[in-house]
């Protein structure tokens, strides 16, 4: 979902060309010729968007299309929507108050039937392989093209276990990965002394400097980046956007009290804090409620209790 922000002003044309891209694999500079536009367009302000990456997940049938009263429905009731004509799942009430505010792409289409090179592809917009390139994820480019590249806090962080990087871009736009939003980043406190940090921050940066001057290559000063980056996330204050202990306990409960939703309070936080592109991944949502229409590497998974 796209939180809006003022500034950038992407059309709902343009979101559906974003979207279609990524689905269809088609070029990417459709992409970066929109978000370049729109950020000219907007000086500093721009869009910021959340994307919650379900791996696996329940039929169509059993959430936003149902098929009801027919040979192909799924088990559950329809419940009207705040879209007129729109029905979801039952069990979804407080999504259907807000499905104005969303929207249902029946358009999908894909000859793809990996889902590892699927995940590849939707994330990318290319398929796997294709020219020996390392295509950049959508959180990567819309960091290279509207990213705040003068806050310490990365424009791209992933909350969860598995991230599509930068590729061809660069470490400069590498996702931050938090593995666990109750624990935030870890090592972000030195475990000696200020003064002495610094010291040895500035012993890593000869030694790194004299490494670059007779290794000149893109490994180096990947490395370099990374680093620095991290110095700079270490001394500022923002880092507390990433400390969920600062929210209330019946916030918490709002977002479901589970990793989760924890994940999607943290990427809230982030975002409230100047990061422009926060994924947070859900790894194997399938469960024993999920209908024979799911493909037979999912029901070899049914056995396993659902996530928490």
């Amino acid at each position: 979902m796209f939180e809006k922000v003022p500034g950038l002003g992407l059309s709902r044309r343009d979101f559906v060309k974003l979207s279609s891209l990524g689905v269809g694999a088609a070029s990417l500079s459709g992409w970066l010729s929109i978000l370049a536009s729109r950020a000219a367009e907007g000086g500093a302000h721009s869009k910021r968007c959340v994307v919650l990456w379900m791996d696996g997940g329940p039929s169509h049938k059993d959430t936003f299309d149902l098929k009801p009263n027919t040979a192909n429905g799924g088990p559950y009731h329809p419940i009207n929507s705040s879209v007129t004509g729109l029905q979801i799942r039952e069990h979804f009430p407080q999504l259907a108050q807000k499905m104005h505010k969303g929207a249902v792409i029946r358009s999908m289409s894909t000859g793809e039937g990996a889902h590892g090179r699927a995940k590849y592809n939707m994330h990318t917009g290319y398929r796997e392989g294709v020219g020996g390139l390392v295509y950049p994820s959508l959180g990567s480019i819309a960091s290279a093209e509207i990213g705040n590249h003068a806050s310490p806090i990365p424009s791209y962080v992933v909350v969860g276990n598995r991230a599509y990087g930068s590729g061809f871009l660069g470490a400069a736009h590498q996702p931050l990965i938090v593995t666990d939003p109750n624990r935030g980043v870890e090592n972000l406190h030195p475990a000696v002394g200020n003064g002495q940090f610094d010291n040895r921050v500035n012993l890593l940066q000869e030694l790194e400097a004299g490494f670059n001057k007779t290794h000149p290559d893109s490994l180096g000063t990947a490395h370099q980046t990374t680093y620095q980056n991290a110095v700079a996330l270490v001394h500022d204050q923002g880092v507390r956007a990433f400390d969920l202990s600062q929210e209330t306990a019946a916030t918490r409960q709002r977002y479901g009290g589970t990793r989760f939703g924890d994940g999607c309070l943290l990427a809230r936080r982030l975002i409230e804090a100047g990061v422009t592109f926060v994924e947070v991944t859900l790894g194997g949502w399938d469960t024993t409620r999920t209908t024979s229409s799911a493909c037979s590497s999912c029901r070899a998974r049914w056995t396993r209790p659902p996530p928490p």
